[in-house]
């Protein structure tokens, strides 16, 4: 039997007491929040306890084919949370959540978006309902630029248009803006940043998604004072 120092038993009980008295965030997103997710939870480590959609043993490495920790569309995001909710386990004090990019994605033969806008709206509106119901606060963090030319011409099998992006992130803004959600604007802060940002069809570099990640962690510090 191994016999520890009681001044080391104390040290574990102070930061295990330590680390419960944090807040708990809990992320859920698009492959763009897998991408600053590192950055985000190096830069809220010992203000919150970072948590995010996992991989599950789904692989994650096609981004443009959400599984994993990748968030998907709104429908699967509702999906998800409306399993995830009932764990009493889960009970993030708060939630950062984004999706819109595989909602707006545009079969190229039809036409046809993978989520109506509709559809898109009402995904919103249960996903609000049921944090609201479980007693879990939530931000949104509005989805991030796309760029027609540079998308559609790398990526063949969908299309995607700013247009379209412009128009759902305006439905999610009354969604929750009506509701009093607070909303991370990760769209224009990324657009503010300059041109040659993407490094394929819609993802951005390493120090884009640092800056990122710095963007949200600030309003989070500001969030929790």
């Amino acid at each position: 039997m191994i016999y520890l120092p009681a001044a080391f038993l104390s040290l574990l009980g102070l930061t295990a007491m330590d680390k419960r008295a944090l807040p708990s965030l809990f992320v859920i997103g698009d492959s763009i929040s897998m991408q600053y997710g590192p950055f985000l939870e190096q830069y809220v480590q010992g203000k919150w306890v970072y948590d995010r959609k996992r991989d599950d043993g789904s692989s994650s490495a096609n981004l443009d084919n959400p599984a994993g920790a990748n968030g998907g569309d709104s429908g699967m995001v509702l999906a998800y949370l409306q399993k995830k909710v009932q764990d009493p386990a889960f009970n993030p004090d708060l939630m950062l959540i984004n999706c819109g990019l595989h909602d707006i994605k545009t079969d190229v033969r039809t036409g046809k978006k993978q989520v109506s806008l509709d559809d898109y709206r009402e995904n919103l509106e249960q996903i609000y309902s049921l944090l609201q119901e479980s007693g879990i606060r939530m931000v949104w963090i509005r989805t991030t630029p796309v760029d027609d030319e540079t998308h559609n011409s790398k990526q063949q099998s969908f299309h995607r248009y700013a247009a379209d992006l412009e128009i759902y992130n305006a439905v999610a803004d009354v969604v929750f803006e009506t509701r009093n959600v607070p909303v991370i604007d990760l769209h224009r802060f990324t657009q503010n940043l300059g041109a040659d940002l993407f490094i394929d069809h819609v993802h951005f570099g390493e120090e884009t998604r640092a800056r990122q990640a710095a963007f949200i962690a600030g309003f989070l510090a500001h969030y929790i004072d």
